[in-house]
């Protein structure tokens, strides 16, 4: 059965990041009667049916085109037929503005499921939503979600089946309730939209006057006319004004009885301290100590402290003996060897690298990036790097994207939504792309990296830091384009919870553990059956020569950089597992180059779904042939200069 659903919501809430996640990435445009925009629809991912992204709005009866088009989409009687229901999007940090909004969708008398997004960002604001509770009070499902990282979303689309319609919700008063009454007699009774209707009317909306006339006649539309006149003629106040507060009201009531707002502190350091993040002489050194202090967690204790721990007590001493154990009952040698063999089976490179490297480090990845959110930090970093982001033609807000981009490439090229212009989105996407480590990726480079002197480390971390100022700066030279005004919310400085943040952070790393290990499976088994094939020989002896020569690494980095295009952490967990056949130069080499190259296939699918087929191809072909020219440049210095990194 065919079941299509309408996206809406307020402006920045997260629906087009919701409509990439449900719906398969070739979108179609519908056009909508008595205007010029258009709202984009696709297929929905494993359902039968239609998907809308509706552009953002504030309500249903505001004059703006954009929130007509929206409002408009549910009474063109081709789409309203099929429709089963609305997603309406709502943004944790503003339950109340988002709700307001919700009540007046719901007069359309269509199923509904309220999806929270953004859980994350208002568990850092100190607001604590009880979700069982909301849902009992408006009687609708209520997931939630934190779109940008995909997490929550499978749950969103198992809920859509459970959509149901709003109770009546707001009392109106006697003049306008009479009115939704006398309309309801006169509209035949199928039609569940006749309450927003009759309110649409009330203020006056020619869409809505032309949908009664084109369905049930002229008769009927001056028969309504004439009771719309009879209402505004009893009521004290313009009909939209007093609306708009009715719903507030409503909207704030429900707001207050779920929702715990936990007041930043008004400790007088704190405050101050906020205040010196901002200031250029004290917040640099502020901004260093940060980076070092992330180091010093993420990099010393969980890349070197507790990975060397789990994999020595958890794996190495317990879980692959006892998997090999296991394995050699089976009488087949290729299917023991597909699950067990040591550089390319499934477990070993597959599952036992992903939970023992990759999940200890991003779990503190997650753990240290939540501090600074919970905290405040970041927009103050911000306005920090405003002056020094103005070189590479971005504003502070491009802070955010690029640090984003240690946690998550795709997630952070979708976050390049928050900046103004095109030139700055463009120049965003290419230095992630191109420059941006994410973290599972950081996280086997630090534990490569502790092996090898101090120096080691300073310079990849140099190197990169230095392409963003380079490439940027170039980039904002080529561009056409102009860098906006920065205007964003700055947070109250606070003390961050610790409790909420493990709890995320916990939740962020299962959500990746989920998409992940199934990844790192079908790699491990698809180099395995390649290289039984022939396939990865070869490539490495037609391949090898060439790569050895430009950029000095073995023949067996084929296979890393193989894993690398599937999936980044996959490449770098693969060049850790092979790390005993390379140079310190060349594990320095080859690092530089999977950061550079293009991120995972993930990642370069909204690459081209965001920025477009041009600017994608763009950033993508200057990308790769970029990687090249720096692994072959630092390989061939590096010699030259006779560095080693030993």
């Amino acid at each position: 059965m065919k079941q299509d659903f309408a996206i809406i919501g307020n402006m920045n809430v997260g629906k087009s990041t919701l409509f990439s996640d449900l719906s398969h990435s070739r979108s179609r445009s519908v056009n909508i009667p008595g205007i010029t925009m258009s709202v984009k629809s696709g297929h929905l991912k494993g359902i039968e049916g239609y998907i809308y992204d509706t552009p953002g709005g504030h309500s249903i009866f505001s004059s703006n085109e954009d929130e007509r088009a929206t409002r408009d989409l549910l009474l063109i009687p081709g789409i309203r037929d099929n429709l089963k229901g609305i997603i309406f999007v709502v943004d944790a940090k503003n339950l109340k503005h988002s709700l307001a909004m919700f009540f007046q969708f719901a007069e359309y008398g269509l199923p509904m499921v309220l999806n929270v997004n953004m859980v994350d960002e208002a568990a850092s604001r100190g607001i604590d939503i009880n979700f069982s509770w909301l849902w009992d009070l408006i009687q609708v499902p209520v997931t939630t979600t934190i779109a940008n990282e995909k997490i929550g979303v499978e749950n969103l689309k198992k809920t859509l089946d459970m959509a149901i319609p709003v109770q009546s919700i707001v009392e109106y008063p006697e003049p306008i309730e009479e009115f939704i009454f006398q309309t309801n007699k006169i509209i035949p009774s199928d039609d569940a939209s006749y309450c927003a209707i009759a309110l649409l009317l009330l203020t006056g909306d020619a869409a809505v006057e032309s949908y009664l006339s084109n369905t049930y006649g002229d008769k009927v539309l001056r028969q309504l006319k004439d009771l719309t006149h009879d209402c505004r003629q009893k009521l004290d106040s313009s009909p939209e004004i007093f609306l708009e507060n009715l719903y507030h009201k409503e909207a704030a009531k429900t707001a207050r009885q779920v929702q715990e707002v936990t007041p930043p502190a008004r400790s007088p350091f704190i405050l101050a301290f906020g205040d010196l993040c901002t200031k250029l002489s004290t917040g640099i050194p502020i901004a260093l100590s940060v980076v070092v202090m992330m180091y010093l967690f993420i990099g010393s204790f969980a890349a070197t402290f507790l990975v060397n721990t789990i994999n020595v007590h958890i794996f190495e001493n317990f879980l692959t003996p006892l998997a090999e154990k296991l394995v050699s009952y089976i009488p087949n040698p290729f299917v023991r060897d597909l699950i067990m063999n040591p550089d390319f089976g499934i477990l070993p490179t597959g599952v036992f690298l992903a939970l023992g490297l990759v999940l200890p480090v991003i779990f503190c990845f997650y753990v240290a990036f939540g501090f600074l959110e919970d905290s405040g930090y970041l927009p103050r970093l911000s306005i920090l790097l405003d002056r020094v982001f103005k070189t590479i033609g971005l504003n502070g807000k491009g802070v955010i994207p690029l640090v984003m981009g240690f946690s998550c490439i795709t997630m952070s090229i979708l976050t390049t939504r928050i900046l103004n212009s095109e030139k700055e989105k463009n120049i965003a996407s290419f230095l992630v792309f191109l420059c941006m480590p994410c973290a599972p990726l950081f996280a086997v480079m630090l534990v490569i990296l502790d092996k090898m002197p101090f120096y080691a480390t300073i310079f990849v971390f140099a190197m990169i830091f230095v392409q963003i100022l380079i490439a940027g700066f170039l980039a904002n030279k080529i561009l056409p384009g102009i860098r906006s005004a920065m205007i964003m919310e700055i947070p109250a400085m606070r003390i961050p919870k610790p409790f909420l943040i493990i709890k995320m952070a916990a939740r962020k790393s299962w959500h990746f553990i989920k998409e992940a290990v199934p990844v790192f499976i079908y790699a491990a088994a698809g180099i395995f059956l390649f290289q039984k094939a022939g396939g990865l020989e070869v490539l490495e002896n037609t391949l090898g020569p060439t790569i050895d020569q430009v950029l000095g690494l073995p023949e067996k980095s084929i296979q890393v950089f193989i894993k690398t295009m599937i999936r980044r952490e996959s490449g770098a967990a693969e060049l850790e597992h092979l790390a005993y056949g390379y140079s310190n130069l060349q594990l320095v080499v080859n690092l530089l180059v999977m950061t550079f190259i293009a991120p995972c296939i993930n990642a370069i699918i909204v690459l081209f779904k965001e920025r477009g087929m041009k600017a994608g191809t763009a950033i993508m072909t200057s990308v790769v042939i970029y990687a090249i020219i720096i692994g072959s440049a630092v390989n061939h210095i590096c010699k030259m200069l006779g560095i080693t990194f030993t």
